[in-house]
């Protein structure tokens, strides 16, 4: 019997994308899987959706809202499978992603390999991702995937993973303290527990960018904040455990310095704990700098409202961009509606076999 294969779903406010989600997860060729969905505390139509799927192979559970890593938590708590597969709520495999790697997962000789896949981002219109390779995307050892994240300012979404149970339950539980980048604190334990990854190009998975509500942004909180910086002194741990040599240092300080702009100038005290932490790597993090749209702003405004200026240069762009695709995301379903229904009325009038 082919390994039983779980897909976790963590769902909160995802009425627009929940659907296409779990039908994308029930699509896999792949011939045996389950489906988790567990609803965290949704205000909207979230969980109305999701138990329209509820079956032998399709679970969906409430809970109150207690945050992303408590959802992923309940969903490890439920899960029957050999091997783990984690679906953000707007994001969607491809039909073969799973089959895929598990062909591969099933010639391994190891339980402790990790496979990751392709990825592309898009809006609304799957046929116009964009898929932009890497040096994450090809095979690694756990050292080199941490080397390059951090020395390279790269990552992976959650879903291109595929995890063995073995791997699942060395790594643990995901971490309750965070609220962001919960994600890459909870693969770089997975990663550690590994012996390699393994790179699958067919595999794909197409990352919805959904807007700057999601979890996949900082809202500038306190508390975002916080669980920003302690996933990155997390990540420095993780990384240091395995080699303390000098190029692991400067790509911690490399790490550091991309990420030190969410901080700057305004929440000083993490400024200088991050300042505390570059010390104990022989380095010194430097003042962001802006680009040259915004550098004029800096001088005559000063430093905070030019990043603000950035920030909402970047919503702006990122919000008419969305919008337009569903403009034509719309149409092009208007249009299939329309041939659909042509074609029916053809049929009607002509008859299933009209005379030539």
């Amino acid at each position: 019997m082919p390994p039983l294969v779980s897909i976790l779903i963590p769902a909160y406010n995802a009425e627009r994308w929940i659907a296409d989600t779990i039908r994308s997860a029930l699509a896999q060729t792949w011939p045996r899987v389950e489906v988790i969905v567990i609803d965290d505390g949704s205000c909207d139509q979230t969980l109305a959706i999701a138990r329209k799927f509820a079956a032998k192979n399709v679970l969906v559970v409430s809970q109150e809202n207690q945050g992303a890593s408590v959802a992923r938590n309940k969903a490890l708590e439920l899960y029957q499978g050999d091997y783990v597969q984690w679906l953000d709520a707007d994001d969607i495999l491809s039909p073969d992603k799973v089959a895929i790697q598990m062909e591969l997962a099933r010639k391994c000789q190891s339980k402790r390999t990790l496979f990751s896949a392709a990825w592309g981002y898009f809006y609304y219109r799957l046929n116009k991702a964009t898929f932009s390779p890497s040096l994450l995307w090809r095979d690694l050892s756990s050292f080199e995937w941490l080397l390059l994240k951090m020395g390279r300012n790269l990552h992976m979404p959650n879903s291109t993973w595929l995890t063995s149970r073995e791997l699942t339950q060395i790594a643990g539980a995901w971490d309750n303290r965070l609220s962001f980048d919960d994600d890459g604190e909870y693969f770089c334990r997975v990663i550690l527990a590994s012996d390699g990854i393994r790179f699958l190009s067919d595999a794909k998975i197409f990352y919805r960018i959904s807007g700057f509500g999601s979890l996949s942004t900082v809202d500038e909180s306190q508390r975002q904040l916080a669980s920003f910086f302690l996933s990155m002194r997390l990540h420095l741990r993780y990384l240091r455990s395995l080699e303390d040599s000098e190029r692991v240092r400067a790509a911690c300080l490399n790490y550091l310095q991309t990420r030190l702009v969410r901080f700057y100038p305004e929440r000083i005290a993490f400024v200088e704990e991050l300042q505390q932490l570059a010390a104990t790597l022989g380095g010194q993090l430097e003042i962001p700098r802006l680009s040259w749209k915004y550098s004029w702003i800096q001088k005559l405004f000063g430093w905070t409202v030019a990043k603000r200026a950035r920030q909402n240069y970047n919503r702006l762009k990122s919000s008419v961009m969305r919008s337009w695709d569903k403009t034509l995301f719309d149409l092009q379903r208007l249009s299939v509606a329309s041939n659909v229904r042509d074609r029916g009325i053809k049929a009607a009038v002509l008859g299933p076999n009209p005379v030539q």
